[in-house]
C-alpha cells in the first residue's frame, strides 16, 4: 500500500547565471519520498546536493518544475507563507548546528515554538520532552560553550522535531563531528526512523548514508542512482543510554 508523500519533486530545475553562461545545479529531477521514510541524498561537491536541500526546506525557489510539501505546492507560496510552512512543516539539522551562543539549550530548543505561537508551559513541556529524548534532560540550562560538539548536535535535533513538523531535513549533520558523537548523532537518526519520522540527509559520506533506506545519488545536477537498501536493524532505544552517557 502506497503511503502519503512527504516529498513530490517533478522536473525540478534551479539555473545559476555565472557571467554569460548558465550552470543548472538542478536539471530536471523528479522523485517522490513517502511518509515515514530515510532518505540519504549524496553527491560530490557541485552535483547539486546541496541546492536540492536549499529547495525541499524552502530556503530557495526552483527556476522550474513543481514541489509538493505534504501536498502543498510550494511555488505557489508568498514570503510569509514560506516562513510558516518552513516552521511548521520542517525540522533543520545543520552541520554547524546553528544554536543561539549565551542561550540555554532548553531555550534554542523553545525557539521554533514561540515563533509558531505556543504559549510559555507549553513550550517548555514539549522542550522538555524533546531534550529528555535525545539524552540530555540534565544539561537544559547549559549553553553551547558549556556543551561538546555532540550535545550541541542533540540540542539541534530536539530542536529539529519539537515542532513535530512532516520533514526532518539534515545537511552534513555529523560533519562537524568525532567518530564516537557521529555515532551517537546516527543512533538518534535510526531510533526516529523506527519512531516513522520522515528523513531526508545531506551527506557526502558513505557510513551516514549506510543508515538511510534509500539513497539518491546526483552528478552533475541530476539523479545518476535511486536505490533502496537494507536499513540498520532496528536499534534499541537509544535515549536511556545517551541519558546515562550526559
Amino acid at each position: 500500500m502506497t503511503r502519503p508523500a512527504v516529498i513530490e519533486v517533478s522536473d525540478l530545475r534551479k539555473t545559476y547565471q555565472q557571467g554569460d553562461s548558465e550552470v543548472h545545479a538542478v536539471d530536471g529531477v523528479s522523485f517522490r519520498v513517502e511518509l515515514g521514510d530515510y532518505v540519504a541524498i549524496m553527491g560530490a561537491s557541485g552535483s547539486g546536493k546541496s541546492t536540492m536541500m536549499n529547495i525541499l526546506g524552502c530556503l530557495d525557489e526552483p527556476t522550474s518544475g513543481t514541489y509538493l510539501l505534504d501536498g502543498v505546492d510550494v511555488r505557489e507560496l508568498d514570503d510569509r507563507a514560506l516562513a510558516r510552512i518552513r516552521n511548521r512543516k520542517v525540522g533543520f539539522i545543520f552541520q554547524h548546528f546553528n544554536l543561539i551562543a549565551r542561550t540555554s539549550a532548553l531555550e534554542n530548543v523553545e525557539l521554533p515554538l514561540a515563533y509558531a505561537g505556543v504559549p510559555p508551559a507549553e513550550r517548555h513541556r514539549r522542550a522538555v520532552s524533546a531534550l529528555t529524548q535525545v539524552g540530555l534532560a540534565n544539561r537544559l540550562g547549559h549553553t553551547s560553550a558549556q556543551l561538546s560538539g555532540g550535545q550541541q548536535q542533540r540540542v539541534s535535533i530536539a530542536r529539529a522535531i519539537v515542532g513535530e513538523p512532516v520533514l526532518l531535513l539534515a545537511d552534513e549533520p555529523t560533519g562537524a563531528l568525532d567518530s564516537h558523537s557521529t555515532a551517537e548523532v546516527l543512533e538518534l537518526f535510526d531510533g526516529l526512523s523506527v519512531e516513522g519520522r520522515t528523513l531526508v540527509v545531506i551527506t557526502h559520506e558513505d557510513e551516514v548514508a549506510a543508515h538511510a533506506k534509500r539513497v539518491l545519488r546526483m552528478r552533475d545536477g541530476r539523479i545518476e542512482s535511486d536505490r533502496r537498501q537494507a536499513a540498520v536493524a532496528d536499534p534499541p532505544p537509544c535515549w536511556n543510554r545517551l541519558e546515562a552517557a550526559g
